[in-house]
């Protein structure tokens, strides 16, 4: 099975990324930096989601993720799902935090459960043959709607969304061009996905 063991964003300033990401998220092991400049506007295809058990452990991260320099995109609150918000850090990548429950059960605070990175693609039935052909196994498939591939323990979970649904969901417009921002490091070897995502 092939797994997402590290993401990699491309930010203008490699030494503010690692202070922001030390300070709001802590996810230290999984996240790399590179210096890039390439042009990038609007949405970049994807958001990378904290799963996470509660929503005083949601706003463990939310807040401190705010004071060092993130911006609300959507408020945490509850929803219909559960509770969260989508926060937009300053070097442009659009994070989603959220917990399924809607009352607060005593988590340990700051602990997330599983990171998720959601591709928003132009077409999900071609996407999802592509990376089962590259050894990621399906795990939950909703037709044309959203499908989320077996991760190992401690590795990254890979999810499709439409594009135009992955956008709505982050509460940002689905235009965007330019560079991506983000290499995908697994152990699968080098490939540029359907939607032009590099992954090594």
């Amino acid at each position: 099975m092939t797994n997402i063991n590290t993401l990699t964003l491309q930010v203008a300033d490699v030494d503010a990324a690692k202070s922001f990401y030390d300070k709001a998220f802590g996810l230290t092991d999984r996240l790399r930096f590179e210096q890039s400049d390439e042009a990038t506007s609007g949405f970049r295809g994807f958001v990378i989601s904290l799963v996470v058990a509660d929503p005083a452990v949601v706003d463990s991260f939310f807040d401190p993720a705010i004071a060092a320099g993130a911006r609300a995109v959507k408020p945490a609150k509850k929803s219909f799902w559960g509770y969260g918000g989508v926060l937009e850090a300053p070097d442009g990548t659009l994070w989603k935090i959220a917990a399924s429950s809607k009352k607060v059960t005593g988590a340990p605070l700051r602990v997330v459960d599983s990171l998720v990175l959601l591709i928003g693609t132009d077409d999900i039935v071609e996407s999802k043959g592509f990376y089962s052909d590259r050894g990621l196994p399906v795990a939950k498939s909703f037709g044309r709607k959203y499908v989320e591939f077996e991760a190992g323990t401690g590795a990254v979970t890979l999810a499709l969304y439409g594009r135009k649904a992955a956008a709505k969901d982050a509460g940002v417009p689905p235009e965007g061009s330019g560079s991506h921002r983000l290499v995908v490091g697994s152990d699968g070897g080098e490939f540029v996905d359907p939607d032009g995502f590099a992954w090594v």
